[in-house]
């Protein structure tokens, strides 16, 4: 027998009780949500106070505001309601605050701090009370099985809201000295120490949070207006500014740690919408080595009550105010922004490049996002984030791209001042470490001196001669360890491009095999010639897509050597060509050019590992910014210029984007760990750099109006 029959959706009693304690993250998020429906009532106060009892057996809280009230149809048809989109419909209170409540289940969060729940609220010169007890939703079986009182009366007294908690003894015990500690953290950082300006104008509208307590064993009584936590007027590096949703910003770089101020302006171009809506960031960061620190004192590092502090206190303060706030409409969305909650992933990419990127613990800074609808970012119903969406992933890019500007200025800039973690530059170090010629004039100075005779001396400086050949010896064979480590490193950085390349003729034996195969044991079963026709032409793309592996194994063979043996007289033109070779698939794909300038049989004495080293690195990079650049006209051009039967320089140029003139200027580009790509390791021309010297050759970067400009010469006696 078939039947229709419709029915209606009745939620269980214990519903609301889901929506509030079990949705809502925590107490803190449950007094953050009705400290919001105070601001979306237009109330420029909200008074919080935590109650007591003398026996210590139960507590209240009252959170109430001076706001435009309820009027009863409210309170039954809009507040009573779950889920109702009254405000996400209105958007905007009466005097225009942007809403925050538009999912319409705040207000069941107080369930998470007590058993019950009076609403008290003036409207019109009419007060509405309802008295809610948790309990019974907790036996009804349907929703609607719970029969609400709401009371009105006349009253001209003031309009606003208030609603007051009872709890019970166990969830009295649960407000600790550390947990109000947290609340009072929670309030602080729930509004920004700076409000931007809507539509370039500066709001006049306040809002004010009053945190009282008392009553509580073990804790302070406090009585105060909670105020934001401040930016920190001092700072090393802050990098701040807007940028709209198209991707177009204007940044502006300071520096309080050099010894004259720094301000830069930093014209940003994404080249791609944002898809997360326009930004506004301001995001500072500090130094933590002790004389940092000491730094900080000594230019005045105040707390937030004014007052001067010392070594342990600053670092406490930085400890406890780390994090990058994410707020909207003025109001955080927690936990972005808690000194423990890494959302940024900052940490991660600090321990690949420590000397380069900073740590979560290194800054504090705001970001301030647009509405759901403009930026696409949503909000959590539970409160505890944004959801993981592209919008989010976006916001984390660009956030990350913008520390990167402050990062590549700060790396520079410590480089600089001597600040860095000494980085060790191999070759150098090798050629100071065995190298005795001080020690030998100095020998020699003392002995002559103390009228030591001249063969004795010349005895001494021998065997000072024997030893430091010795070692010489020993640097020479660590200089061709170095180098196979090098070689593979710089395998490692461009093995996107190797798999690239061979992802295609694998495809061609995945697919192919089989049919193979098949076309095989057909024609050995039936001797059909038309199985043979078949088989022939997948046999010869067999051989011919592996011989393209034997070809780029070839070509990879220099950078895996697993050993190095001596120089050898090597043709650079067929060298370069080799390296160039490695990217042939990614250039044609990308329809980039290169030419090779110079005679094809000109020969130096260096070390083929290197010079694939030096090249591919330049070439790896070169396609990177001329692809993320998306330069129209795209050539890579290499010229080997000979001077009679020596060489006088081989000069390498593309038409991407350039250097900056200042990392030009500080040779900073060839500081390991310095990079200008977001998640870069800063390690390709460090190796290219140490590639060269190994050769006896220097390689350079130049200023160039028409893309990057790189010079690789022989060192001379002046270098």
């Amino acid at each position: 027998m078939n039947t229709n029959v419709t029915y209606n959706v009745r939620p269980a009693g214990r519903h609301l009780l889901t929506i509030g304690r079990e949705l809502i993250q925590d107490n803190y998020a449950a007094v953050v949500e009705l400290v919001k429906n105070a601001y979306d009532a237009d109330s420029p106060n909200v008074f919080i106070s935590f109650e007591g009892s003398t026996n210590q057996n139960g507590y209240k809280i009252i959170i109430s505001d001076d706001g435009h009230g309820m009027s009863e149809d409210d309170v039954i048809n809009k507040w009573l309601v779950p889920s109702t989109r009254d405000k996400l419909d209105r958007g905007t209170s009466p005097s225009g605050r942007i809403l925050q409540g538009n999912k319409g289940i705040g207000r069941y969060a107080a369930s998470i701090l007590g058993n019950d729940l009076l609403l008290e609220t003036v409207c019109q010169g009419v007060n509405t009370t309802v008295y809610i007890q948790w309990t019974d939703f907790e036996s009804a079986k349907y929703l609607d099985d719970v029969d609400i009182l709401v009371e009105t009366k006349k009253d001209q007294g003031s309009v606003g809201t208030q609603l007051t908690i009872s709890g019970n003894e166990e969830q009295m015990v649960e407000w600790s000295s550390a947990k109000f500690e947290k609340l009072r953290f929670e309030l602080k950082k729930l509004t920004p120490p700076i409000i931007p300006a809507v539509n370039n104008k500066e709001s006049d509208d306040t809002f004010s949070i009053h945190l009282k307590i008392e009553g509580f064993h073990g804790v302070d009584d406090v009585d105060e207006i909670v105020q934001p936590y401040p930016l920190l007027e001092l700072f090393d590096y802050q990098i701040c500014g807007k940028i709209n949703k198209e991707g177009k910003g204007s940044l502006t770089y300071s520096s309080q740690r050099a010894r004259n101020m720094v301000n830069e302006k930093i014209e940003l171009d994404l080249r791609t919408p944002t898809n997360c809506g326009a930004l506004e960031l301001d995001i500072r960061v500090y130094d933590r080595e002790p004389e940092a620190i000491d730094s900080l004192i000594k230019r005045g590092f105040k707390d937030e009550s004014g007052n001067y502090v010392g070594k342990n206190q600053a670092r406490q303060i930085l400890n406890a105010n780390n994090g990058i706030g994410v707020y909207r409409n003025g109001f955080r969305i927690r936990p972005l922004g808690d000194a423990d909650f890494d959302w940024l992933k900052l940490n991660a990419r600090r321990v690949d490049n420590p000397s380069m990127r900073i740590g979560s613990n290194q800054v504090i800074g705001n970001v301030h996002i647009q509405s759901e609808r403009q930026s696409e970012l949503k909000e959590k119903s539970a409160r505890d984030g944004l959801r993981e969406n592209v919008a989010f992933e976006r916001l984390k890019d660009v956030t990350r791209y913008v520390i990167a500007e402050l990062e590549k200025r700060r790396f520079e800039y410590r480089s600089r001042a001597g600040l860095s973690r000494r980085t060790i530059k191999v070759e150098k170090s090798l050629q100071n470490l065995f190298s005795y010629d001080n020690l030998k004039r100095d020998i020699e100075t003392t002995l002559t001196k103390t009228s030591i005779n001249k063969t004795t001396t010349n005895e001494i400086i021998k065997l000072i001669n024997q030893e430091e050949e010795k070692k010489n010896k020993t640097a020479e064979e660590l200089r061709r360890v170095v180098a196979i480590y090098q070689g593979q490193a710089t395998l490692g950085n461009i093995i996107f491009f190797v798999l690239h390349e061979g992802r295609r003729h694998l495809n061609y034996f995945k697919n192919q095999i089989p049919n193979l195969k098949y076309w095989y044991e057909l024609f050995e079963n039936t001797e059909n010639k038309e199985a043979i026709d078949a088989f022939v032409p997948i046999a010869e793309g067999v051989v011919q897509n592996a011989e393209f592996f034997v070809d780029m194994f070839n070509r990879l063979d220099p950078l895996a050597a697993g050993r190095q043996g001596p120089r050898k007289q090597l043709e650079l033109n067929k060298a370069i060509k080799g390296a160039f070779a490695v990217f042939e698939n990614e250039l044609t794909l990308n329809d980039i050019s290169y030419h090779i300038n110079g005679s094809e049989h000109f020969k130096y004495p260096c070390w083929e590992q290197d010079i694939y080293a030096i090249f591919t690195n330049l070439i790896d990079n070169s396609i990177y910014w001329m692809m993320e650049t998306n330069v129209t006209i795209r050539n890579i051009s290499v010229d080997i210029l000979i001077e009679g039967d020596s060489l006088e320089c081989i000069d390498y140029r593309d038409t991407g984007p350039g250097i900056e003139p200042h990392h030009i200027e500080s040779e900073v580009i060839f500081e390991p760990h310095f990079s200008t790509k977001p998640n870069g390791k800063g390690l390709g021309l460090p190796i290219a750099g140490e590639s060269a010297q190994r050769n006896d050759l220097k390689l350079q970067v130049l200023e160039s109006d028409d893309g990057v400009y790189f010079r690789l010469q022989p060192i001379t006696e002046n270098d």
